[in-house]
């Protein structure tokens, strides 16, 4: 991938104070609840950029896209985004624990050359129309680059260790710790001989997107449109996949909306295809070891890369749902690859959500019957909760999908559905932003609403 140093803005302490009061998680991930608490957290974070607040008066003229172009120039003008004096590329590293285990992830971030999909940069997941079409109008009212594209590609010398190795040494110009307990530090490396031997690395180097498909399409989109050259380089993150500290969680699927939704038929109906095993409850005590038994053998049967599902639907059981005759999704998708047919979150999606609950792709687009849980902290048992209290009709847990999973889904040029990766953390925005020298231009509002349309038969 052809890869340059840019000179980032970057919060100034001496304006904003702690400059990591100042940085956000992705938009996609922001609540209502957190985007409140971003916006009097510091008045300066980026979180008016990335996701401003709504008014119900908005107009063409004054909207979340044209508020988010406003604060950025303010923020500029007041030095509370200052500009880097020379090239530099940036060392992000990041601590956090799961289950009482700590990993350090790092990754490097500089300007990566757009090009299409199979020219060195792969996707893995598929995308939605109305993310896309709001971080594009994002874009053209900002003219900026407010985010990273999480890279992965692959360095069997591990020429970024050394780079990391050195940056830490120096100060963090940013050290924060998330709501979740990640750590979050970045570190400017603006010695030339460092930077060319990460360009030099990187130069040979294919790429797969992590994180940030909707990102990478708007900046694609965004170039084909302006034709700018400056449009033509995004900024990214790149981490090895070689990195100790790569680690992709599991992303479960909550029911919502499902009117009709039958535990019992559907288990039925599923016992031709997959094999159910029940662990049944009665007390608080036993559920919890019911649940637990649930995962112990998910767990055991994704380590055999079998197929396998976990259900809860408040009827006093857990239950799991291994794929016994795999042969049912190569008669139902023959257009997809091996690697994609053996795909946990593909045989859920068609051979159990699409086939027999009818939440097909046109549904999952309209994000009108699924909630994505996120595997961390607590998530589970507030999922559980939803379900016991009638606000869910079900909930299936999956495995985590494995890094060479996504390589040779990638390698065979198809896409997981949505969510179907969740590497944690999420890298954080604002760590540098990137102005553009590219006139605004006026966003073109819409409303795209998917929810109530028919799937084909």
């Amino acid at each position: 991938m052809n890869i340059k140093p840019f000179k980032a803005y970057r919060f100034n302490p001496k304006i904003v104070g702690d400059a990591g009061a100042c940085i956000a998680p992705p938009y996609d991930v922001i609540d209502a609840a957190q985007q409140k608490a971003l916006h009097e957290q510091n008045p300066y974070n980026i979180v008016r950029a990335i996701k401003g607040q709504k008014g119900a008066d908005d107009t063409n003229g004054d909207n979340v896209y044209t508020r988010a172009a406003d604060y950025l120039n303010k923020a500029i003008e007041d030095d509370a985004l200052l500009q880097d004096a020379s090239d530099a590329i940036y060392v992000y590293v990041q601590d956090f624990r799961i289950a009482d285990k700590h990993y350090e992830r790092s990754g490097v971030i500089a300007l990566g050359g757009l090009t299409q999909f199979g020219k060195g940069v792969q996707p893995h997941e598929k995308t939605l129309e109305g993310p896309k079409a709001d971080r594009l109008n994002l874009t053209r009212a900002t003219a900026c680059q407010l985010g990273q594209i999480f890279m992965l590609y692959d360095d069997p010398a591990n020429v970024d260790r050394k780079i990391v190795a050195e940056a830490v040494k120096k100060e963090a110009v940013i050290d924060m710790t998330d709501e979740e307990g990640a750590r979050h530090r970045l570190f400017v490396v603006d010695e030339p001989e460092v930077i060319g031997d990460f360009v030099d690395m990187m130069a040979d180097k294919k790429t797969i997107i992590a994180d940030g498909h909707h990102r990478y399409e708007t900046a694609l989109n965004y170039w084909a449109e302006t034709q700018n050259e400056q449009a033509a380089y995004q900024m990214m993150t790149f981490v090895n996949m070689r990195n100790e500290g790569l680690v992709i969680q599991p992303t479960h699927r909550l029911l919502m909306n499902m009117s009709d939704f039958d535990v019992a038929a559907l288990l039925d109906e599923l016992k031709v295809e997959f094999e159910i095993t029940k662990f049944a409850f009665g007390s608080n005590a036993e559920k919890q070891q019911a649940k637990s038994q649930m995962f112990k053998k998910m767990q055991q049967a994704g380590a055999e890369n079998q197929n396998v599902f976990g259900l809860y639907a408040a009827n006093d059981a857990f239950y799991t749902i291994l794929l016994k005759k795999t042969e049912a999704m190569a008669q139902l998708c023959p257009e997809m690859s091996p690697a994609a047919l053996k795909l946990d979150v593909n045989v859920l999606h068609k051979l159990i959500l699409e086939k027999y609950l009818g939440i097909c792709d046109i549904k999952l687009a309209g994000e009108s019957h699924l909630v994505y849980i996120k595997d961390l902290g607590d998530a589970i048992d507030l999922s559980i909760e939803k379900v016991d209290r009638g606000e869910s009709e079900g909930v299936f847990f999956v495995n985590s999908t494995r890094i060479e999973q996504v390589q040779a889904i990638a390698a065979a040029g198809e896409k997981m559905p949505q969510k179907s990766t969740f590497f944690y953390p999420k890298i954080f925005s604002g760590l540098t932003v990137r102005k553009l020298n590219i006139e605004p231009i006026q966003p073109q509002l819409t409303n795209n609403n998917l929810i109530g349309q028919e799937c084909s038969k």
